[in-house]
């Protein structure tokens, strides 16, 4: 038995293969359904967070899989509240074939994991989105002609989602910049494992400041929202500070040639992108929100197929 916690648990090797089949996948979709590779499987959706695009891309995959998912909600659960971890993770190991968590805590994902007797996917976790990430490095593969030797630059807050990202495209040997204000980069020991990576794959990791500098040559240019949920609080203080990281034609034309442009959504336009840019010839936004779809039915046939 396989989670999908945290792309550190898989090789270089292990994404490519992902990968090759998210693509053969989607283009069985296209050409007319996909087989129903998990006819009788049924998903449990554990929601601790709101969501649209994940909530529906794995209720609509596993559906073209020809399987079942069913949403718990936040007020249905209680996890650690309500409920002990151990103890829903054991139950509904007895219901379902695998269980989706979207949480705050990445240590209530890991605990699942540690309890339950199916496979766990992280949905998103305050630390870690690799279904995000899985489907980023499919996206800038299919844009960008692979994902080796391609300058991929985050700007803005280095986040949960930068950090797969990171995690995903350098295994893969891109060229992985990250340019954030002081005080919202990368904490050191995650850029120690994403330098251990990079030597590993033949990438590399750049940290910067100036998101201007960060961004020239760049084959690709990401960016998420300045305030994540759980950081409502904070919203005043980040915007101060995330001044000139917005990502606008200026950033564009400094960067040179035809970045794509890349962002999670959702987007808080006019803030991190503006609607210039995110509606643009170089935006990809809306691929990679597809692309969601067919990355998590590859982690779903690898893991409960």
């Amino acid at each position: 038995m396989q989670h999908f916690i945290d792309l550190d648990d898989w090789s270089g090797d292990a994404i490519r293969d992902l990968l090759t089949l998210a693509s053969r996948l989607k283009a069985e979709q296209k050409q007319g359904g996909t087989a129903p590779l998990l006819q009788g499987k049924h998903l449990a959706l554990i929601f601790e967070k709101p969501s649209l695009r994940t909530r529906v891309s794995f209720e609509v995959g596993m559906s073209q899989l020809g399987g079942t998912a069913l949403r718990i909600g936040p007020d249905e659960i209680g996890m650690g509240t309500r409920e002990s971890i151990p103890d829903i993770a054991r139950a509904m190991s007895r219901y379902v074939d695998g269980i989706m968590a979207r949480v705050f805590g990445h240590e209530k994902v890991v605990e699942l994991a540690r309890w339950a007797t199916v496979p766990v996917i992280n949905g998103l976790s305050a630390t870690h989105h690799p279904c995000q990430g899985l489907a980023d490095a499919m996206t800038i593969m299919e844009h960008c002609g692979g994902v080796q030797d391609r300058r991929v630059v985050f700007v803005g807050d280095a986040n949960n989602v930068a950090r797969s990202l990171g995690q995903a495209v350098i295994r893969l040997g891109a060229h992985f910049a990250v340019a954030s204000p002081p005080g919202y980069g990368f904490d050191e020991e995650v850029l120690t494992c994403l330098d251990n990576d990079a030597k590993a794959s033949g990438g590399s990791l750049e940290v910067l400041y100036d998101p201007l500098e960060a961004v020239r040559g760049a084959d690709v240019i990401y960016t998420d929202t300045w305030v994540s949920m759980g950081q409502e609080a904070e919203a005043a203080q980040r915007i101060k500070a995330f001044d000139g990281y917005q990502v606008n034609a200026e950033m564009l034309a400094k960067a040179g040639g035809a970045p794509k442009v890349m962002h999670c959504l959702p987007a808080h336009r006019g803030q991190e992108i503006t609607d210039e840019v995110a509606d643009g010839a170089n935006s990809v936004i809306f691929d990679q929100a597809e692309n969601r779809l067919h990355a998590q039915k590859a982690i779903l046939v690898r893991l409960l197929g």
